[in-house]
């Protein structure tokens, strides 16, 4: 039975190819938080120790994986710094393979737009 996935399911497709990638760079995860609205979805560790929070968004067409709510980041990059962590944020963007307007369908081919981890600079404003 083919259905559309759910903002979860979405969220936790899009933490899947996040987590893929942090393991292929080497990080550590200390902690792993797949509840929708809930952030830092990852907290890592790279080799040398150095805490790392790293904010999941799954985004569905036509709208933009690499934009983020500016206010709310600051207010995320407080809590980083409080916590001695740098910030990675990870839009991915997912969308019906077949017809972009349609939903994404469980077990069927979806496109993604995914830029990788992108670094947010903690120390500036």
């Amino acid at each position: 039975m083919t259905r559309e996935l759910t903002k979860q399911e979405l969220h936790n497709l899009a933490m899947n190819i996040v987590g893929k990638e942090l393991e292929e760079k080497g990080f550590e995860f200390i902690a792993i938080n797949s509840q929708l609205g809930k952030n830092p979805q990852f907290v890592c560790i790279n080799a040398s120790k150095q805490r790392y929070f790293v904010v999941v968004k799954a985004v569905a067409y036509p709208d933009n994986p690499h934009n983020y709510d500016m206010i709310w980041m600051e207010a995320f990059k407080k809590h980083a710094r409080e916590h001695e962590a740098k910030v990675f944020y990870a839009g991915v963007g997912l969308q019906n393979a077949a017809n972009p307007s349609e939903p994404v369908l469980l077990n069927e081919a979806y496109a993604l737009e995914y830029a990788g981890v992108q670094a947010i600079e903690t120390h500036l404003n």
